[in-house]
C-alpha cells in the first residue's frame, strides 16, 4: 500500500503519520512537505519588493523542511528503503496532490487544525485544499493519534456503499475492528400539511431501504477481520453522523466526487461530516 503523507511541523501533521501506521501497513510511505514561501516563491515579486535577504531566507526554509522531514523518517519503525522525501517550494496542498498522482498513491493523508468552515473558506488550509481537490482516498487527522477499534461506516446510497466496501476489501485494516454501517434517513419537510398519509409512506419507504442497505453492506463485509453491527437513524447527515461517531475511532465515508467550484455550488456531505467529526475521517473516493 502507498500513502502520502503532509509534514509539517504541526503536531496534527506528526499525529497524521502516526495514525497511518495504527490503520495500516505500508508497503511505502512518502513524506511530504510544502515550502510556502507565499508571493515570494518568485524572487521577481522579492526583488520588485525589495526583500533584503531573500536567498538566506529562502534556503533557511528550504532547510526546516528537510529537517522536519528527517525527524518524522526518524520515527518510523520501517526500513529507510521504504520512506520516501519530497520538499519542494510552493503551495504545500498543490505539492501533495501533485505527489500522489505522480506516484499513484493509494491514499493521502494530512493533519487537520480544525479551523471551522468560513475560516478556511476565507484563509484556507492544507487539509482543506487537499480534501476539496484530491482523486484519491484522503486521511484527516485533527488529534492525536489512537489504535483503531471501533469504525463507523457510513453510507448514503449503493453507489458509495460498493465504493467504501470494495475499499474495505482491498486495503483492510492492520487489525481486526468492529464495524457499525450507519445509513442516515433525512426527513422531507411537508409542504402540504395534509398530506401525512404521503409522508408517512415516503418515510417508511426510505426507512426500509436504509435497513436494506446497511444490511447488504454488513453482510458483505462480515469476515474474519470486521465484526459487523448496523444501524439506522433520522436527521440531517453530518449532524447525524457526528453523534453517532461519539465513541468511535474512526469514520469512514465516501464523496461523490465533486471538487473544486462544482463542489462549492452544490456542497458535499462527506465534507461536512468532516468538519463535525472530531476522530479520524477516511473519505473514500
Amino acid at each position: 500500500m502507498k500513502i502520502v503523507v503532509g509534514v509539517d511541523w504541526s503536531e496534527q501533521a506528526f499525529a497524521a503519520v502516526q495514525q497511518v501506521l495504527h490503520l495500516y501497513r505500508p508497503t511505502e510511505l512518502i513524506l511530504v512537505h510544502g515550502v510556502d514561501l507565499g508571493i515570494f516563491q518568485y524572487p521577481i515579486v522579492a526583488q520588485a519588493a525589495n526583500l533584503q535577504g531573500y536567498d538566506d531566507f529562502r534556503t533557511a526554509l528550504v532547510d526546516a523542511g528537510r529537517q522536519v522531514l528527517a525527524r518524522t523518517s526518524n520515527m518510523l519503525p520501517f526500513d529507510s528503503e521504504a520512506i520516501s522525501q519530497v520538499n519542494e517550494v510552493g503551495s504545500p496542498a498543490d505539492i501533495i496532490l501533485k505527489t500522489a498522482e505522480k506516484v499513484g498513491a493509494d491514499l493521502v493523508a494530512v493533519g487537520a487544525r480544525g479551523q471551522n468552515r468560513m475560516a478556511e473558506l476565507l484563509l484556507g488550509s492544507v487539509s482543506h485544499r487537499v480534501l476539496l481537490h484530491a482523486t484519491r482516498p484522503t486521511l484527516i487527522v485533527k488529534e492525536a493519534a489512537r489504535p483503531i477499534q471501533r469504525v463507523l461506516v457510513a453510507v448514503e446510497g449503493r453507489e458509495d456503499a460498493e465504493r467504501i466496501k470494495q475499499w474495505l476489501m482491498v486495503f483492510p485494516f492492520a487489525n481486526p475492528v468492529e464495524l457499525c454501517v450507519l445509513s442516515v434517513v433525512v426527513p422531507i419537510r411537508l409542504v402540504e400539511p395534509y398530506n401525512v398519509v404521503g409522508y408517512e409512506s415516503w418515510t417508511e419507504s426510505a426507512k426500509s431501504y436504509a435497513e436494506n442497505l446497511v444490511n447488504t453492506v454488513g453482510a458483505e463485509l462480515t469476515g474474519s477481520r470486521y465484526t459487523i453491527s448496523t444501524r439506522v437513524v433520522t436527521g440531517e447527515v453530518a449532524a447525524a453522523v457526528a453523534e453517532q461517531a461519539a465513541g468511535m475511532d474512526l469514520v469512514v465515508v465516501a464523496s461523490h466526487g465533486h471538487r473544486g467550484v462544482e463542489r462549492f455550488l452544490l456542497g458535499s456531505a462527506s465534507h461536512a461530516i468532516v468538519h463535525r467529526v472530531i476522530c479520524p475521517i477516511l473519505v473514500v473516493r
